[in-house]
């Protein structure tokens, strides 16, 4: 086993954390969150909703079953830094090509091991997610400290630019092709558009700052706004696209950082969690069904509920706060009553699991048939 170069962790408030290098040896800066998952990292590692973030991995032991080519959620890994406890020395899996290591350390991913995760998550609980800064190049507390206090801050980023599309491109259904969907690309993950594939549905995929004109040239039968980093205060332009869509009766799906964006078209603000969600453990009320599902989330903002409760009026009709999370009462979903809308805060499409809310998609189909369907009659 070759020896790892010393390395620190330096949290905003000036709490230190000493390990080693873990992948690329560098300095990086970002958000500090903690991912609860004990699948899923390389999931994980390439969502861009993680763009701009250092990730904490609260499973004790991350690595052991290496890095494949299939499970890449977008073309690179995404996260600003990343922080382990026991980095695994061995990579057992059929279908792991490397290691993990040797991924992060390959695309310039500055990480540390060694590193009491448990104390760490502890203190992010209790103080809230901040800014933090991994070095292995130097163990100066002081002056890391420094370089972390003059970082930006995630709140009032906008982050959608640098993970989005620079260029629209198709995703073909699989078997007989029945419908069409065009997807707002806000960092959008690959197994969204492999789930509405398994549908029937062929899905186009656009840049985040494509016009209303753009998304609907090819007249889709709806329209998908994708997860997403930053913070989605900033994200005018898509919140005005989907208020245009809304005029115009077109069905829209959105999903995470698409929650958010319907919720403000809508007129709900948002704001900044504590310490957000992430993981796969998250438990959601469907007040459609009045079913628990278990899903996965990764979030650090959400809608503010409405004064008047589950019900809420707006410009485009009556809506219902159709999803809330049992752990804290975070809006965790919406179903527009008289508009083709609905949205949801979580990930139905989690290639690491679980997969409770898969029939989200099933229920986009059902809109889009139920769309059709009226605008035949009327």
């Amino acid at each position: 086993m070759s020896s790892r170069a010393p390395a620190i962790l330096v949290l905003e408030d000036g709490r230190v954390f000493r390990g080693e290098a873990f992948g690329s040896v560098g300095e990086t800066f970002g958000e500090a969150v903690f991912n609860t998952g004990m699948t899923g990292y390389q999931e994980t590692l390439t969502d861009p909703s993680y763009y701009g973030q250092v990730v904490v991995q609260t499973a004790p032991q991350i690595g052991n079953t290496g890095w494949n080519d299939e499970d890449d959620e977008s073309r690179r890994v995404w996260v600003a830094g990343y922080v382990v406890r026991d980095a695994s020395r061995i990579a057992s899996n059929w279908r792991a090509k490397r290691g993990l290591e040797d991924e992060l350390a390959s695309q310039g991913v500055v990480g540390i091991c060694e590193v009491d995760t448990r104390a760490l998550t502890r203190h992010l609980r209790d103080k809230g997610a901040m800014r933090v800064g991994i070095s292995s190049r130097s163990t100066d507390a002081e002056a890391l400290l420094a370089k972390v206090r003059s970082a930006p801050q995630m709140a009032g980023a906008n982050h959608v630019g640098a993970v989005t599309a620079s260029e629209p491109y198709t995703y073909q259904a699989k078997g007989t092709a029945k419908y069409t969907v065009a997807a707002l690309d806000l960092g959008i993950k690959r197994n969204t558009p492999r789930r509405l594939a398994e549908r029937g549905i062929t899905t186009t995929v656009y840049p985040a700052f494509a016009d209303v004109d753009a998304v609907l040239a090819e007249g889709p039968d709806a329209v998908f706004l994708s997860n997403g980093p930053g913070d989605p205060a900033t994200a005018d332009h898509q919140v005005a696209l989907t208020r245009e869509l809304l005029r115009r009766g077109v069905p829209v799906f959105g999903i995470c950082f698409g929650n958010q964006i319907l919720g403000r078209a809508l007129g709900l603000e948002t704001y900044k969690l504590k310490f957000g969600h992430r993981g796969i453990n998250q438990p959601v009320l469907d007040r459609h069904t009045n079913k628990i599902e278990i899903t996965s989330h990764n979030h650090g903002f959400a809608l503010r509920a409405p004064d008047s409760g589950e019900f809420f009026d707006t410009e485009f009709g009556r809506v219902q706060v159709s999803h809330v999370c049992l752990n804290d009462d975070v809006v965790e979903g919406l179903t527009c009553l008289d508009a083709p809308a609905y949205s949801v805060q979580y990930h139905p499409e989690a290639a690491g699991g679980p997969h409770d809310a898969d029939y989200l998609f099933d229920r986009l189909v059902e809109l889009i048939e139920t769309t059709k369907g009226a605008k035949a009659d009327a």
